[in-house]
Order: structure tokens, then sequence, then C-alpha cells
């Protein structure tokens, strides 16, 4: 692994020794110190004379900065295998349909990004003739993470390959019609091509590394060998500021991640304006990263710079490089030569004499256009010695024009990442300057043509012929005709139904309880993925460790300090646990590599996340809806849930609100389950749907969220006939009578709702009815507010079309006597999504507000939601109907204390 410590490879090794003789003084009167006083001597004298050195305002390269210049000197560079002329047609005809497509879709309003492409695409077009791995191939070919602005230039490629037409890419942003190409990438959206959505900012970068972490423990426990495949995420340097790009940095460099590159692209601007302004975001990045233990390799300059270097023999250029501003380089862009040779060589004698020898071509051709992103030589290169760097991760920096090739009107200007369409004029300039055969006729009323050389063109046929050799089409997702894994033994899901006994047990321990006997099973149990934040204490999965292992690639290099314990802290090589430290978000990308596996891979893995459920939507919902977007399945726990069962740990862990933020995403199924039988069935039924032989028009892309409580309570026996129930959100539990209790003859009744752990406050609101008030009470085991609510809206949608279909929520009360009571121990809106489908009278009540710290009967005294207070609630709602006496609920609060 490179040592990010270690001096840095710098322009003065280029520099030409102008006294051979006096640099071996030095060197031997280093060599010298060494000998006589040891190394820590002449260490100590290293580093006072580079602190006398920056003191004197000499200019030397940081220990985590290089200077601003290439990494791989020109000398260095491998030549280009193939035909660079082809390579750079192709590369015009995909920059020209890329603009062409956002120009053309403008016209509807739509809109789309322009210059990102035109920045990068030699970034993308090297990889995809020369690294590329695809799906054809031996193995899972490589994972390519595209920037979401730089979609439009792979739609113009995937079209000169023949895998789009003009119909697609005039249908840009309109999907609405179903023949549409989506904005971004959007696995959901065009499940064929895109693998990975990369546009909500900064989860690109988190999602590849763990990625290729996956990809690394997918081979290790010997799931599947996918050592031969390369993450591949190309960035945006603006993306860089968002907290979740930089967040695994050191995960991937401890790691040893050698399958990973960060691909930087490092125009200088942001949607606004520059990324840093007054600074230089590729030093910034560089130090960050190498800082990080990354190797670095940076790609700043083109070819044209050759003969700048040469003339530098002082190093004054070097010096003014790294001291100029990143805006101040984007305004080179836009001056003429007179202004850069004053501005940029003027301040400087050495400078001022190396200006006279260069003519203003020279410099313009330099400043406006040379850069190492721009060529093909020095992208190759760079990516051939991430590729060749054995031992941790690789970023490539590599600096380009945004807007580069769409004329002055784009290049740099600080607006360009809103402007969307060129004008025939600009087009036609575009079309001169990278020659291509397209005539002012084809300019019909206005609208710019597509380009295409034809389907059995020179440039197709290479192009074809380089991705065949490298495995096929890139991007590409392939969806694997994967037999459904065989369903778990039975006796797993079945020891819940006989319930507890006396015994008290929260839900979050059978949950865990369960999930030891699914891990056990021959078939299934090794494609299981535990993920814990540093949690599993907590939920009391560490009996776990020792049977599973936590996954290292270093295995256990140490003696644990509780080695002689039965349940030690076991760390291996082939470790099934992934215990991520306190991170949620890597937990999350950890999750979404594994519920996509089936697809990546072919090779289905069952993931489950146990997490604070405080901690998990409210934190990493937008991954939530990456999740969804990238088709992924797998269990999502959230542990020590509802807002008043973990109330010693006070506000911040208060949970009220999650299956409110759940209920939003599609993709999800929220069950907020009571008793331990019901998690049980609903697991099953999840490794049914997702894993299983699905139902008819069941969409197996879905993933499940259940929440757990940490509440011990006596676990009841299963009821006959409720596995229905359970599974689309709502079963009648038990009626008063059934309950054992016998109010009076006609006594009013009502229906009790209740999800989660207030089931048991439910259950002790209808014994006090019975015994106090004489009311009967019927109680409900409402599993999924959120799952009643969607079949709902789909019956009112068929009802729209036609069709009678009466809601499920609706059938499964009918005839129920009495008004409806609903209580969780969320927000009132997670009971309220049903209202409007419930023919009964309807209320709720809800713990809605801040949480707080105390026990947790006084905290559902506060939000009023334990027992007394739902007896009062649904006293008041019968004295509404006139079936109790007014008084009785004054009587009640007063009898309670409320």
């Amino acid at each position: 692994m490179t040592d990010p410590n270690a001096i840095q490879p710098s322009e003065l090794d280029q520099l030409p020794d102008r006294d051979p003789e006096e640099t071996a003084e030095w060197q031997a009167s280093l060599d010298a110190v060494a000998k006589a006083a040891g190394p820590h001597r002449a260490a100590y004298l290293m580093r006072r004379t580079l602190e006398r050195a920056e003191g004197n305002g000499i200019a030397l390269p940081k220990l985590l900065e290089t200077d601003y210049v290439n990494t791989i000197p020109t000398a260095a560079e491998p030549s280009v295998p193939g035909d660079e002329e082809m390579e750079r047609r192709i590369t015009a005809w995909n920059r020209w349909n890329a603009a062409a497509m956002v120009s053309r879709g403008s016209k509807h309003g739509v809109g789309g990004h322009i210059a990102t492409f035109a920045s990068a695409a030699w970034l993308y077009e090297t990889g995809f003739n020369h690294f590329f791995k695809g799906k054809e191939a031996d193995g899972s070919g490589d994972q390519l993470y595209i920037q979401g602005h730089a979609s439009p230039g792979i739609y113009a490629r995937a079209f000169l390959d023949g895998r789009l037409t003009e119909q697609h890419l005039d249908n840009f942003r309109q999907e609405a019609g179903g023949n549409g190409l989506p904005s971004y990438p959007h696995p959901r959206r065009l499940p064929w091509l895109w693998e990975f959505p990369t546009v909500s900012m900064g989860l690109g970068p988190l999602s590849a590394i763990y990625q290729a972490r996956f990809n690394r423990y997918l081979t290790a426990r010997g799931i599947k060998d996918v050592s031969d495949s390369h993450v591949w995420a190309f960035l945006g340097d603006g993306e860089m500021d968002e907290p979740e790009s930089t967040a695994a940095l050191a995960l991937a460099s401890r790691e040893g991640l050698d399958n990973l590159t960060f691909v930087i692209n490092c125009n200088l601007q942001r949607l606004d304006g520059p990324v840093r302004a007054n600074f230089k975001i590729v030093q910034e990045l560089e130090a960050q990263f190498r800082g990080a233990g990354w190797n670095v390799v940076k790609s700043l300059w083109g070819s044209a710079w050759d003969e700048l270097f040469q003339l530098d023999t002082t190093g004054a250029l070097v010096r003014r490089l790294r001291e100029v501003p990143d805006a101040q380089v984007q305004t080179y862009q836009t001056r003429n030569a007179a202004y850069i040779r004053e501005d940029f060589f003027g301040k400087d004698p050495a400078l001022v004499e190396m200006a006279k020898l260069l003519s203003d071509d020279k410099i313009l051709e330099c400043f406006h256009l040379s850069r190492g992103g721009h060529e093909s030589r020095k992208v190759y290169a760079a990516y051939k010695a991430a590729v060749e760097h054995k031992g941790g991760p690789t970023v490539i920096l590599a600096q380009t024009v945004k807007g580069f090739t769409l004329g002055e009107g784009f290049a740099s200007k600080n607006a360009n990442h809103q402007m969307k369409k060129l004008s025939v004029d600009e087009f036609k300039q575009m079309r001169d300057l990278l020659e291509l055969p397209i005539s002012d006729a084809q300019f019909v009323d206005g609208q710019v043509p597509y380009g295409h050389p034809g389907a059995d063109s020179p440039e197709v046929r290479y192009l074809q012929e380089r991705r065949a050799a490298l495995g096929g089409p890139a991007p590409a997702r392939r969806t694997h005709a994967l037999a459904p894994l065989p369903a778990p033994a039975e006796k797993a899901f079945a020891s819940f139904d006989k319930g507890s006994g006396t015994q008290n047990v929260a839900t979050t321990m059978a949950f865990v309880r369960l999930i030891k006997d699914l891990v056990r099973d021959k078939e299934s149990g090794k494609r299981w993925v535990p993920i814990v934040p540093d949690e599993a204490r907590t939920f009391g999965m560490e009996s776990l460790f020792p049977s599973l292992g936590i996954y290292s690639p270093k295995g256990q290099t140490y003696e644990p300090v509780d080695r002689d314990q039965l349940m030690y802290y076991k760390e291996a090589k082939n470790g099934q646990i992934l215990n991520e430290g306190i991170t949620e978000a890597g937990s999350m990308a950890d999750f979404i590599a594994a519920s996509t596996a089936y697809a990546t891979h072919g090779e289905a893995m069952i993931p489950f996340y146990i997490f604070y459920s405080m901690f998990g939507w409210q934190r990493t919902a937008d991954q939530m809806w990456q999740l969804g977007d990238q088709l992924g399945r797998g269990f999502l726990v959230g542990a020590t849930a509802g807002r008043t069962t973990l109330t010693g740990e006070g506000l911040q862990h208060a949970d009220g609100h999650s299956p409110v933020i759940a209920a939003t995403n599609p993709a999800a199924l929220t069950y907020d389950p009571a008793f331990a039988y019901e998690v049980a069935a609903i697991v099953k039924d999840g490794l049914r749907r997702m894993y299983g032989e699905a139902a008819p028009g069941e969409d197996q892309n879905v993933f499940y969220y259940l929440t757990v409580y940490n509440e011990p309570k006596p676990q009841p026996a299963k009821p006959s006939g409720v596995d229905e129930g359970i599974v689309k959100g709502l079963y009648r539990f038990n009626t008063a009578e059934s309950a054992g209790l016998s109010p009076v003859a006609n006594a009013p009744r009502i229906q009790l709702l209740g999800s989660g752990t207030a089931i048991h406050w439910a259950l002790a609101a209808q014994k006090l009815l019975a015994e106090e008030w004489g009311v009967a009470a019927d109680v409900w085991s409402a599993t999924s507010w959120t799952e009643l609510r969607r079949d709902a809206l789909e019956a009112d949608d068929a009802l729209l079309r036609g069709e009678e279909r009466v809601p499920y929520v609706r059938q499964a009360l009918h005839g129920a006597e009495g008004p409806v009571l609903a209580v969780s121990d969320y927000m009132r809106q997670v009971p309220d999504q049903i209202a409007q489908w419930v023919e009964q009278d309807y209320s709720s009540l809800g713990a809605d507000g801040f949480g707080l710290s105390d026990t947790r009967e006084a905290a559902r005294r506060h939000f009023g939601i334990d027992a007394e207070s739902i007896v009062v609630a649904a006293l008041a709602q019968l004295a509404r109907r006139g079936e109790v006496k007014a008084t009785a609920v004054k009587e009640a609060r007063e009898r309670y204390g409320l």
C-alpha cells in the first residue's frame, strides 16, 4: 500500500540537474550525518532544513501534495493500443449526439445538462475502449458508477452502438409514455442499461467503496469469485463537498481495495461558479485522498504543455501553476493571449523570458484547450497506472474544461451548468471543430440533426469490436434467471406459534432468535448478510460473533480480550457479519450492495440491517430511495423502535415517525409487528416474495422495513387463520368474549386497533373497559398501516377504471360494531393513513411531538397513549354517539388522574 507519509513525486524530479556535483555533495553530507549520528539525527536535520526553507519562502511540495503537474511524466506514458484517430471520431459523434439530444429536448421544456459530458467525454471513451469489462465475459464484469449529469453522453454512445434509436433520444426526460429515457442513471426506469443510481450527490462514491468491499466479501466467503471485477466511480469535483463522498475513504484504504478507482472530473466548476475560487481543488483533493492512504494520480495538462515544461529549467512555471487560484485558471480560459502574457507570465522574470519564446497560438492552445482529461494518451496512462496499482485504491484527478468543444459561449462560463442548448450557428461551429460530415441542409426548420456514421461504418465496427473484446456492452445491467431459493425449514417459523408462556420476550429478541435459526439453514443460510452499525450487543446479537464471525480481510491478528468466553469477539477472513462501526450511511451502502447482488453478480443474497429505528429513515432516507431505485431486496429492521420504549435515551433516540418516512418510499413494505409470531410470518412471506416463488403480479423488487421493540412482554400463541391478515396489515386478535371478559348484555362496543408495542396498552384498556365501565372492546393487530393504505389506494384506482374492488381494511372491519379507535407508539399520522377507508367512526391516539427521558409509563401518560388514556378516549367516542353517559368521560379522567 502507498505510504501517504513518504516523499511524493514532484515536478522537481523532472527538472534537468544543472549541477550534479553539488547535488552529490548534499547527498554525501546527509549520508555522513546518518552514519555518524544515526538516522534520527539525520531526519531531525532534514526537518529543520525544510522549516528554514518554508520560512525563507522557498516553495516546496507538502508531504501530502505534489506539484500542480501530471503524476506520470510524458516520457513515461505508455502508448495507447488501438486506433487513436478512430476513437477520436467516435468521441466526436458522441459529443454531437449528447448535445443534440439535450438541445432538442429543450423545446419541450425538459432540460438536461450538456457541459458535464463535454468535459468528461475522453474519461469515458478511454474506459469503454480499453478498460471497462462487460457482463458477457467470465465473472461479473466491472461496476460503473456514471456521473449523473454525464448521462446524455452514455445514451449517445448506446445510440452509436445500436442499443438506442433516435426515438429513444427524442424521448430523453419524457418517460410518461413508457418509451422515454430517464434523466439520470435510474435502474428502476431503465433496468437493462443502468446498474447504479448516482445523481443523489455523494451517494455514488460512498456506494462504490462499499460495492468494492462487498465484492471482496463475496469472494472471501466462497459465494462467487469476483476478484477480476473492478469498480469505477466517476465523480465531479464539486460533488466531493458532500460529506458522504469522502466518508469512507479510510475504509477503502484500510482494507486495501485495489479493485476500486475513483475518477474525479476536475473541471473546477460547480453549479454556480468555481469549486474553489480562491484555492485549488485538485491540491485539496490530493491531500485528502493521500492522507487517507489512497494512491493519487493527477492528469492535469495535455501534450501542448510539454514544450513549456521543457523550457522551465528554474521551476518558475511550476511555482506559478501552484499559486494561481482555480477561478483565475477559469478566467484564462476566456481571455486572449495578451491578457495571459501579462497576468500569468508577467509575475516572474523567468516566465517573462519564457513567454517570449511562445506564440500567441501556443499560449491559447495551452490555456484554452490542452488539459490532461481531454487526451486519450494522458487518460490511458492514468487508468493503466490505476489498475496496475496493488495494495490500495486509486483516485485519478483529471483536469478538464467544462463545456469543452461546445464553443466560447459555454467553455468555463459560470452559468454553463444551467445552459441547456446551443444555437444552430453554435452547432455548426461545433460540427466544424469536430470535423463531422453533417451538412447545413440537414438542419431542417432550425432543428439540429442527430448524427450516425452508419451501422456498418468503421467507427461502429471498431466500437463493437472493442466492447466484444472486453466482454460486451457497457454499462449494462443483467437480470439473471435465478432459481428461487429453497424456503427455510418450517420449524424456524413455527417455533414462535406457541408463544412464550410466562416468559417476557421483546420482539427484538424474537427477531434475533429467528435469524439465528435461519442462518443455520443448509440451503440458504450462507446467503444471509447480517449488517450491524456497532450495536450488535444492544440487540442481543453477540452470540452470532463466534458462530458466524465478523468479516475482516485480515482475519484476526490479535487475541481478543474475551477469548475465554463463550461469545467472544471473533473476526475472520470469511466472516459473515458486517459490523461497520458507527456509520449508518456505511451500513446502508453495505445493504444496497448485498441487496442487489442478484443482478450485479447473479447471486441472491439476503441482507438484514438492524439499527436504532431513529437513526435509519431519519438519517439515511436518501439511501433508502437509492435502494429502491437500484431494485434492492432485503430486510431493514428498526430496533428499539417507538417513541416511548427507549425513553431513558431521550429525545434524539425517540422514534415517533420512521413509519411516516418509510411510507413515502414505494419500494418499502413497512410493518410494525406486535408479537413474535407476526415477526416470523412477515419474514417468511418476505423470503417467499423476494427470493422464492412470488405470486403473479407481485413485484419482487421490494424491501421490508420491520420495527421491533426492546420492551419484554409475554408473547401470546398464534391464533388460527391470521396469516393473511398479518401480511395484509390487519386482523382481529381477540374479542372481549374470547378474552374471557363478560360485559353486560347489549354493552356498548368499540374496536381497538393497535400496532407494535401499543397492542399491549390496548389489551390492558380492553380489560379496564369491560371491568370498570361495562364496555366490550375487540382488539385488532394492525401490522401495517402503510400496506392497508396502499391496498386501499389501489382499490380506488381500480374503481376509476370501472372495476369493483373493496379495500382490504374495509373488508376486515366489515360488520364490526361500534366506533374504531386506533393507537400506536408513533405520531397519529401513522394510524391515520387508513382513516378515509374505515366506514365506522374513526379516531386515533399517537405520540406526537418531541420525545423525552422518563420511564415508559410516565412517557405514555405524557403522550396520552397508555391504557388509561385509551379508556378515556374510547369513552369519549362512545359518549359522542350517546352510548355511554357524558359524565363517564369526566369520571374516568379523574379516576385515572389524567
